[in-house]
């Protein structure tokens, strides 16, 4: 529907013409032809040719094609019948493995020899290369047809004649035009139901990681969509007539142009990589497909992030539009134009539910008045969205937001009214990014506005990742959200200035792509920004605290062993009070919800909430009394000892187990673990050398623990990790501890790799059955996975790391790997330990997209720090077999 190109010249087609060669040739020279031909447009492609063109001359080029081979086959046409080109074909838009749909349009059934050689015609058509959808109807079968079904409705409203009687496709248009076969008010109400619905379908979002050109909210759907509510409406074929109709401005229409032309480089360049019909931004693809369209790695940014970047701000512009498209088309076609506006002010009013300026030139006069409209949203009731006539007059005077704008007090203020605001913060934050006022008011966040970050573990653009993180925050603030995360929202709901972590929030992640440590640059922005905005200095300082240090809490918990008083008090140290410990908490909780809805699981949480109880009871006992083991141990063992006596086991007996246990399990395990581990060991014959086995699930979570009692002689890791990574798990947590009777006790916590919070007791048997083969195995390095990494993890390559660092205080070594993951690759870690005698206390697992961080604290076989010889070795022998492994 974007208006027309120039059509392509006499040369153009008969150089086409001429590779497709003669015509009554075999069904191989024409698939030869076709292909050669296909083969010339993708050359030009290449050579920078315009995609327009190229899609409008495939068109051309299959026009003539089709009109040679019916010729061949079945003559010219029957008077009473046309050959149609409907959907993308119709419009003439073909790229190169699109699908060709085609209708013979007839006025009444074709004779039977007619038929016999349009069947053979078709069936030549899918033999030298075609993808073809075709159907034959009757004039009144087009009008029953596409009374029933508005995708036949729309695809002949596109519709284009390719050869046969004028009149009879006029007439068709006719019948399908008519008042009492959809109605402009159904045929939009519908559209617009249908376009919902496949937003839902991609999650109601263009940001996703894998986004798709054609379906996908701004994508090529989207600019359809416009063009076939306008055809129905006002008639027109293409959306520049909608200028004529004060629909569209010049500006909006050269933005659906550039639009449009840039999805279509994507997809034609999808299509030839993927060598066939292909509509999803891959990770397969990405990266050659940025090379293929000339982006080239800079500094801080990867091609790849570019074209993306440049794909994601122009979905968003699209979208934009799409919405004040139909918006005015509502307006047009079901709202009422005669009715009375409510004035709310000298510079807005409310028509037909829309807030809307009282004059054209409110912006103008009143710059303030932009950021005043997001306020009037939030505080007056009964307002459905701005009018799509005031937002385009907003995007047209946003150059008046400029350093004079922003350092406005009036500005200032108003910007903190929205944040303070008791209602609408994230959905008002979302429609100044949405309308271009976020990314100009704050100009740092206008820089990560469709950045994406070229991994597995950030699903979001920075930019939409950071208004999650905001709506996540409020969401702990408002009571009716209080059941999905109760510990965040009962302290947020206890702060004085929520604004402060607001603030965080939306700059924890804003100096991205800079170069440079993202927190300590953001942080500076922070601290700058609220200054500027009058919050106090302790209250900026603590925003620019809270950047800073947004990924400690989170680090802390998954890498380092909570279970050792020094790293809590290290910890406490670095937060210093229980109000910069609240807010950290929320920040990092919303902001691991917002990296990817993936991440978050009850073992997360569990961890989060134990790093933060352990923080604050440190807090509470003064920096200058920091917790000691004793203390810990104690408070532990009388919660356990609780526990037990509550479930029956008698105090003597329990006693008698804890003997095994050294003091350094009671700082390593809670309470709930110590009282489970005690109560089967209880009830089993701990002399047995074959072992004990004994697997729960985790109270109040979605994930699973396994307990293994086995002789000390026995290692088990790499056969424990290879059994639980070949039935589909994900290991998250392993504890190995001595006991005093030459025995071991190893705990693994996993869960499902498709991350069911309910496992049924057969899946639970399974388990076991599977563990148990531990307890009978001689081969310490046995087990075999055979599971492959998922499609998306394969794309990346991950440079294997591996660092060493002493726990003097423990007298342990901290091996931390970072590699690609991958199924078996704890397996792999495991037998190098047992071949250099290296013992595992504790491994925290962490997985972050397609790329593992685990770390381990290990002993020689003594229960001392490894030497630096044998650290050279392990991390020569690490960096072999991870490398195998992964096939690097």
């Amino acid at each position: 529907m974007i208006a027309e190109v120039e059509e392509s010249t006499d040369d153009a087609i008969k150089i086409l013409l001429s590779v497709l060669g003669d015509t009554s040739g075999t069904v191989s020279q024409r698939r030869k032809a076709l292909a050669a031909a296909s083969a010339r447009l993708i050359e030009q492609f290449e050579a920078g040719e315009s995609v327009t063109n190229l899609v409008r001359l495939r068109s051309d080029l299959i026009d003539q094609l089709l009109i040679r081979l019916l010729q061949d086959h079945a003559g010219d046409l029957p008077a009473n019948a046309v050959l149609v080109a409907v959907g993308g074909y119709g419009r003439g838009e073909l790229h190169p493995c699109s699908d060709v749909d085609i209708m013979i349009l007839v006025n009444d059934a074709l004779p039977d020899e007619v038929s016999k050689l349009i069947t053979t015609f078709l069936t030549e058509l899918w033999d030298i290369g075609l993808d073809i959808g075709h159907s034959v109807r009757t004039l009144a079968e087009c009008r029953e047809q596409a009374a029933a079904d508005i995708t036949i409705a729309t695809a002949l409203l596109e519709a284009r004649r390719i050869i046969g009687p004028e009149e009879l496709f006029r007439n068709m248009q006719s019948e399908i035009s008519a008042d009492d076969i959809w109605p402009t008010e159904q045929f939009f109400i519908t559209k617009k139901e249908e376009q919902r619905l496949r937003h839902h379908r991609y999650e109601d979002t263009a940001y996703q990681l894998e986004p798709n050109v054609k379906g996908s909210p701004g994508g090529l759907r989207d600019i359809q969509m416009i063009g076939w509510v306008a055809k129905r409406h006002f008639g027109v074929n293409t959306l520049a007539e909608l200028v004529a109709h004060n629909f569209l401005t010049p500006g909006q229409l050269k933005i659906l142009e550039d639009g449009q032309e840039f999805l279509w480089r994507v997809r034609y360049a999808l299509h030839v990589l993927a060598g066939r019909s292909e509509d999803r931004l891959l990770f397969d693809h990405q990266s050659r497909l940025a090379s293929m369209l000339g982006y080239e790695d800079a500094s801080y940014t990867l091609a790849v992030e570019q074209l993306m970047q440049r794909y994601y701000r122009t979905v968003m512009e699209i979208s934009r539009l799409n919405e004040m498209l139909l918006q005015l088309f509502e307006e047009a076609i079901l709202m009422d134009p005669n009715a009375i506006p409510i004035p709310i002010n000298e510079r807005f009013q409310v028509k037909n539910g829309y807030l809307q300026t009282t004059n054209d030139d409110v912006f103008a006069r009143d710059p303030s008045a932009m950021l005043e409209l997001f306020l009037l949203l939030q505080r007056q009731d009964g307002i459905r969205a701005v009018s799509a006539y005031t937002i385009g007059q907003m995007r047209r005077n946003l150059h008046l937001i400029d350093e004079e704008f922003r350092t406005n007090p009036r500005n200032q203020r108003l910007f903190l009214s929205i944040l303070r605001a008791p209602a609408g913060v994230t959905h008002g934050l979302r429609r100044m990014n949405l309308y271009g006022v976020l990314g100009l008011y704050i100009p740092s966040f206008g820089r990560i506005v469709g950045r994406m970050q070229y991994d597995l573990f950030h699903a979001y653009t920075v930019d939409q990742h950071t208004l999650f993180v905001v709506s996540n925050l409020r969401r702990f603030a408002l009571s009716r959200f209080d059941h999905e995360h109760p510990h965040c929202s009962l302290l947020m709901q206890s702060f004085d200035k929520p604004e402060i972590a607001y603030l965080a929030g939306l700059f924890h992640d804003i100096a991205k792509g800079r170069g440079g440590d993202h927190s300590e640059l953001g942080a500076v922005d922070a601290e700058a920004f609220c200054l500027e905005h009058g919050l106090s200095q302790y209250e900026a300082r603590t925003v620019a605290w809270l950047v800073r240090h947004h990924l400690v809490l989170s680090m802390t918990a998954q890498k380092k062993d909570i279970s050792d008083p020094d790293v809590i008090n290290e910890f406490a140290a670095l937060v210093r009070d229980k109000t910069h410990l609240d807010f950290l908490y929320v920040l990092t909780v919303a902001d691991v919800n917002a990296t990817n809805p993936k991440l978050w699981n009850s073992w997360k949480a569990s961890l989060f909430r134990d790093l933060y109880e352990q923080t604050a009871r440190a807090l509470r006992r003064g920096l200058r009394k920091p917790i000691d083991r004793e203390l810990r141990i104690s408070e532990t063992q009388d919660n356990a000892r609780t526990l037990i006596i509550s479930s029956g086991i008698e105090e003597k007996t329990a006693a008698r187990i804890w003997k095994l246990f050294p003091e350094d399990y009671f700082l390593r395990y809670g309470s709930d673990e110590i009282a489970w581990h005690t109560k089967w060991l209880a009830n089993v014959d701990t002399t047995s050398q074959d072992g004990q086995l004994d697997i729960r699930l985790r109270p109040n979570g979605d994930h699973i623990e396994a307990a293994l009692y086995r002789p000390r002689r026995k290692r088990t890791f790499a056969q424990a990790t290879a059994l639980l990574d070949e039935l589909g798990t994900t290991i998250v947590d392993v504890r190995i501890v001595p006991l005093a009777n030459d025995f071991n006790l190893d705990t693994y916590v996993f869960m499902e790799l498709d991350r069911r919070t309910e496992v049924d007791d057969t899946r639970l048997a399974r388990i076991r059955r599977t563990l148990s083969q531990i307890l009978t195995s001689t081969d310490e390095s046995a087990g075999k996975v055979t599971r492959t990494a998922p499609r998306q993890v394969r794309m990346f390559a991950t440079k294997t790391v591996i660092s060493f660092a002493a726990d003097e205080a423990n007298g342990r070594t901290v091996v931390e790997l970072v590699a690609r993951d991958r199924p078996g690759l704890l397996s792999v870690v495991g037998r190098i330990f047992l071949e250099l005698n290296i013992t595992i206390e504790t491994a925290k697992i962490l997985t972050i997209g397609e790329r593992a961080e685990d770390v381990f604290y290990v002993t020689n076989v003594q229960g001392k720090a490894l030497s630096a010889e044998i650290c050279n070795e392990l991390s020569k022998r690490l960096l072999q077999s991870v490398d195998a492994s992964t096939g690097k």
